[in-house]
């Protein structure tokens, strides 16, 4: 992976900056979202802002104006381990944009979020095989989607 020019990305917290709530809704949608999964990405990002609960999270990585990424953390990614929690969902880079490492921006304001709030580990569902161990993620097993899937889980443990 090219090292990329961190110094011009910016991870916006939507709950922290609520101005990009509709930005923020619009492009998990289009990237996540499906006909019947709309309103889950509305609700679920309006209702994080002002709320006292540590999750969820919903991230954006900014180029400036443009929207390079995005990630959430979350207490379900939609998976049967229900006994752990917080979960790194719906990370996504533009095509345009990977190659650089960005993913790392995202992923690292997770665990940061995830650690203040007394998380020892965060997990991730995905189907992908060697891309989240170079963020330290190691697998621990498989689970299962109400749609009749399976995904490979992964830990992080949080320092």
């Amino acid at each position: 992976m090219k090292k990329g020019n961190y110094d011009i990305m910016k991870v916006i917290s939507v709950r922290e900056h609520s101005q990009y709530a509709r930005q923020a809704i619009a492009y998990f949608q289009k990237r996540w979202a499906t006909p019947d999964s709309m309103a889950v990405y509305e609700d679920c990002i309006i209702h994080c802002i002002g709320s006292d609960s540590p999750l969820p999270q919903w991230y954006l990585l900014m180029d400036d104006e443009r929207i390079v990424g995005c990630a959430g953390l979350i207490t379900n990614d939609f998976i049967s381990r229900h006994d752990l929690w917080p979960w790194i969902c719906a990370l996504y880079i533009e095509e345009a944009d990977r190659g650089h490492n960005y993913a790392k921006l995202l992923i690292e304001q997770a665990e940061n979020d995830a650690r203040k709030a007394g998380y020892k580990n965060v997990y991730i569902a995905t189907d992908h095989i060697g891309y989240y161990e170079h963020f330290g993620a190691e697998y621990i097993a498989t689970g299962y989607h109400p749609w009749n899937d399976s995904s490979r889980i992964y830990r992080i443990a949080l320092a």
